[in-house]
């Protein structure tokens, strides 16, 4: 794992995007995925934090999980054209064999004079997904359908 202090790093992939998270707990990699993701599509460095949207999501494993909290902001991304610059997960729990994450973004409505839209992110994949305990901490890799 790189130094404590980097959060993300991007990966060489022909097509698609691919990046690794890191975080000292699952919570942090898991957060900093979602903004590794959301740079991939716009600055997030220009998205104020006007509105904080909760998220609770729930899978039978927990590379599911990292998918469905991922796929979650996708779709309120695409759908209710909120753009996230802060991500925060409060907590990753297991019980009677299902994962639920529990945490919040903040973020501002699209507004297209500020918010340059850089790569479409289509979706999600399972492709060379990973969910891993370090040295360190963790380290979630994804990929992005672009």
């Amino acid at each position: 794992m790189p130094s404590t202090e980097v959060k993300y790093e991007y990966l060489e992939h022909t097509a698609d995007a691919k990046f690794r998270a890191y975080g000292k707990t699952k919570e942090d990699a898991f957060a900093n995925a979602a903004e590794a993701m959301f740079n991939v599509m716009i600055n997030t460095s220009k998205v104020d934090c006007k509105h904080r949207e909760d998220i609770i999501v729930n899978a039978p494993e927990i590379d599911e999980l990292l998918v469905e909290w991922l796929s979650e902001l996708l779709f309120l991304f695409e759908v209710d054209f909120l753009a996230f610059g802060e991500f925060k997960v409060e907590n990753i729990t297991e019980k009677d064999g299902e994962f639920e994450l529990s945490g919040h973004a903040c973020g501002e409505e699209i507004d297209l004079e500020r918010h340059e839209i850089d790569t479409e992110v289509k979706a999600v994949t399972y492709n060379d997904l990973r969910v891993e305990e370090t040295e360190n901490g963790s380290m979630v890799q994804v990929t992005v359908d672009t």
